[in-house]
């Protein structure tokens, strides 16, 4: 007990701190998209609580384990991690929401596999590129990386259709391959092909999913299929002003103009509740919880527990980066949502699992002397 008592005093306090914080808003904002002149204590809310409750567990048995012995059990997650992604397909148990066959249905809950697989998907990649580094060096080798990621995104994107979850999947892959120190012109080069093949990629895209991109170049066309919906939230976000209406008084919210306010559009109802100034504040805080992760990478023992934070650091970010650029009309509508702050048992708990993982390699990073 005396090796984890020392342990536990590398922890960062401020990077456990900060989504303790989100939790209590997360709690208070779907409250307020639930209030109808009375104050409702609703499903989302019982879910939000246990969810964190359940992830500060996760936090602390995560911690009293060396993160190492994950290295060597890559071919088990990758394996186990396919058949996760899979088995919403098992008639009776797998489950449509939203367009996506993407759920399991477990009776009282509805949970969805790729949150945790993004977590698996960085072990098992970190693990490989760890142990393949020199490879990158190669054409081939780079071949090779980026082949170990299509099963994930082939099984997200197009046989559960769900473009966002493979979205983030391949940013992940992206920023890790990056931070584990490809060789740059060659890196540079198969980008620029990535990005030349956009346009091939679009024809094979399911119609909704072309839908989306079409909404988000033409803007100003409030007849395709979400821009009605971003307009409202922009109406949402502007009229907040600084100090923003007072919790429960948002008339965007409150008229149901706002879609999934509860989850994708939670930001929408802070920022016209709360105002501006609180969006910034939070978008501050999600700086500082970032920061705090590049920090940790930096200083991790080995390169593995490098590419942990660096992956989970890149989920958090493209996922914050989405999901406020989609409610102000920067970004495509997708269904990602806010972490630790948007409804979503699945989402809550992969989060804390994965700042869980963080924190394991931050209190491992420092020599400790007895």
């Amino acid at each position: 007990m005396k090796y984890y008592r020392k342990l536990l005093k590398n922890i960062d306090i401020i990077l456990l701190l900060i989504p303790l914080i989100f939790a209590v808003i997360s709690i208070i904002i779907i409250g307020s998209t639930a209030y109808n002149e009375t104050f409702i204590f609703t499903r989302n809310m019982k879910v939000q609580i246990a969810a964190f409750g359940i992830g500060l567990l996760a936090i602390v048995i995560i911690l009293f384990f060396d993160y190492k012995v994950l290295e060597y059990m890559d071919k088990i997650l990758y394996i186990i991690s396919i058949l996760f992604l899979l088995a919403v397909f098992i008639p009776g148990i797998g489950l449509e929401q939203y367009g996506a066959r993407a759920w399991l249905d477990l009776g009282p809950v509805h949970f969805q596999p790729a949150e945790i697989v993004k977590i698996t998907f960085i072990l098992t990649y970190a693990s490989y590129l760890s142990q393949y580094q020199q490879s990158l060096q190669t054409f081939k080798g780079l071949a090779i990386a980026g082949a170990y990621v299509l099963p994930f995104i082939g099984i997200i994107a197009i046989a559960q259709n769900d473009l966002g979850n493979a979205l983030v999947i391949c940013v992940i892959a992206i920023i890790m391959v990056f931070a584990a120190g490809v060789n740059g012109k060659l890196y540079a080069k198969v980008a620029a092909i990535g990005i030349l093949s956009i346009p091939i990629i679009y024809r094979f895209m399911a119609s909704h999913q072309k839908d989306r991109i079409d909404a988000f170049l033409h803007p100003d066309n409030l007849l395709l299929p979400g821009n009605y919906q971003v307009w409202q939230s922009k109406v949402a976000i502007g009229s907040g002003g600084v100090l923003g209406k007072g919790l429960f008084e948002g008339t965007q919210k409150e008229l149901k103009f706002l879609p999934v306010q509860e989850s994708d559009f939670i930001f929408s109802v802070i920022a016209e509740e709360w105002g501006f100034l609180a969006g910034i504040a939070i978008i501050g805080l999600y700086s500082l919880f970032l920061y705090r992760m590049m920090i940790i990478a930096k200083n991790a023992k080995d390169l593995f527990g490098s590419l942990i934070v660096i992956g989970i650091l890149g989920m958090f970010f493209f996922q914050i980066f989405e999901n406020i650029g989609m409610t102000m009309g920067l970004m495509p509508v997708t269904g990602i949502t806010l972490p630790f702050i948007s409804a979503g048992g699945s989402s809550v708990m992969t989060n804390m699992i994965a700042l869980g993982l963080v924190l394991n390699v931050c209190i491992r990073s420092k020599v400790i002397n007895f």
